[in-house]
């Protein structure tokens, strides 16, 4: 008996050298994807461009411990659909066995990222380029982990962001597409400004990522701010003026990171990543004019600068990493209501249809557009509900919460202020786009941000969003 086990002894010792062992530790994998376009001329806002001021890409970092898993990509484009954040998630599902689920997506909102769609060979180009780069992102991501420790931080960088949404002095306000009196604008004169109407969100925080041997792996930054413009133009012969396409100051910050954390010759597989935080009224417009002004991309680079350096911070003021955190993820299907138009405005809106293209114009620049999203909202076949996508992840200490909208700062404070966690926050445009999600009480003052078409949802969707992402972070506090 003793003699036959001697003889299995090795068959056993074979077989628990090649059966894959479940690894209880961390491990991360990351990805950098670049989907600048190749096909010209792209479609950019300002109009069609050959021209690609720095490259675009999709970044992703994947996490698993053997309990749960999780991957964040960030796509620099205004936003990513959802559509195709199903699509991509389906199919990096099919090869790496990950749940959709387990899988946020979200773009930078970079204003002058080029534009996809089917109604071109240029954009249907595109499109295939950034939906096929989406796909390998989450896929390399996942198939590169490897044992690591994770740390969080934050640091503030209050001088680069400003609620762009003010009250004005008396008789200063002009009136909105409807020809009625908001209570505040956004972006006004600066002589007409007398207070924000709104708080900023100065913290920048960082998920920072160490391989075993303490080499830099990857970092998650989120901060709530816009993107910065004032990207380069060129003037053609024929005296044209094109855009250029950019990351904008997401893609600046990724490229400068990873000499904070790695110095002159930081490691090839290191990735850096922004997220916008809960940025929908917060821009980089400097309302008292204290800026000098400044040449084509020096602000984008002046912000990218400044948040790396406070990313920096963040990581130098980590004093623990840890090698097993927990890591678990919920998601959820909320429906929403959209608004409905009354019947006083679907009047107003055929009043300010029916009257002269000029008369139009000068009752305001977008007095057509703001009417035709009245009367389209107010259609009998127009959707009434929207089942929108909402995530929380926990990663040890720190929580992740996600929206598809431009959220406006008030809702990220209060979630990170409610939060059952030492280190929270959100990433909005994530897993769809839906327009802005202001709360009750900016509903109530108007303004850019509130106006039907802007904001698709009843006033009461914030708050409901909010509620349920609080009662996920406690799920998440329970797992142990």
């Amino acid at each position: 008996m003793h003699r036959h086990l001697l003889l299995l002894a090795p068959l056993f010792l074979l077989l628990f050298i090649t059966l894959p062992l479940r690894a209880d530790g961390l491990r991360v994998g990351t990805a950098v994807v670049d989907i600048s376009p190749t096909v010209k001329p792209f479609q950019l806002r300002s109009g069609k461009s050959t021209y690609v001021h720095d490259p675009l890409h999709v970044r992703a970092v994947a996490f698993e411990n053997g309990q749960g898993r999780v991957v964040i990509a960030v796509m620099d484009a205004i936003g990513v659909g959802r559509e195709m954040c199903d699509e991509a998630k389906t199919a990096a599902a099919k090869v790496t066995g990950w749940k959709p689920e387990h899988m946020l997506i979200a773009g930078t909102h970079t204003h002058t990222a080029p534009k996809g769609g089917d109604t071109s060979p240029e954009r249907i180009a595109y499109e295939k380029t950034r939906r096929e780069g989406l796909r390998q992102a989450l896929i390399q991501a996942i198939q590169s982990l490897e044992p690591a420790k994770v740390g969080f931080g934050s640091a503030e960088e209050a001088s680069e962001v400003y609620n762009r949404r003010w009250y004005l002095k008396p008789g200063r306000m002009d009136p909105n597409p409807w020809g009625l009196q908001d209570k505040v604008r956004m972006n006004p004169p600066r002589d007409a400004i007398v207070k924000p109407a709104g708080p900023i969100d100065p913290e920048l925080c960082v998920i920072y990522v160490r391989t075993n041997r303490g080499k830099p792996l990857g970092l998650i930054a989120n901060y709530a701010l816009h993107y910065v413009g004032g990207i380069p133009r060129v003037t053609e012969k024929d005296g044209r003026v094109v855009g250029m396409a950019s990351a904008d100051y997401f893609g600046e910050f990724a490229r400068i990171m990873p000499h904070r954390v790695g110095g002159l010759n930081p490691p090839d597989n290191f990735v850096s990543m922004m997220s916008n935080g809960a940025s929908g009224d917060i821009n980089n417009i400097d309302f008292d004019s204290k800026r000098p002004p400044r040449a084509p991309f020096e602000q984008v680079r002046v912000v990218a600068t400044k948040t790396a350096t406070a990313a920096w911070h963040a990581v130098k003021g980590i004093e623990t990493y840890h090698d097993n955190p927990i890591i678990a993820m919920r998601q959820r299907e909320v429906e929403l209501r959209y608004r409905v138009p009354t019947d006083t405005e679907v009047t107003r809106a055929r009043q300010i249809l029916a009257l002269p293209a000029k008369e139009r114009a000068e009752l305001h620049s977008k007095a057509s557009s703001y009417a035709t999203h009245t009367m389209r909202f107010a259609e009998p076949n127009a959707p009434r509900t929207e089942k929108v996508i909402i995530q929380a992840i926990r990663i040890g200490d720190q929580a992740i919460v996600s929206m598809p909208f431009e959220v406006l700062v008030e809702i990220g404070l209060e979630i990170k202020d409610k939060s059952p966690f030492p280190h929270t926050f959100l990433i909005e445009l994530a897993n769809g786009g839906y327009g802005y999600l202001p709360p009750p009480n900016q509903h109530e003052l108007g303004g850019y941000e509130t106006w039907l078409g802007t904001s698709r949802f009843l006033p009461n969707a914030s708050p409901l969003l909010t509620r349920n992402l609080l009662e996920m972070l406690k799920e998440l506090q329970k797992v142990n």
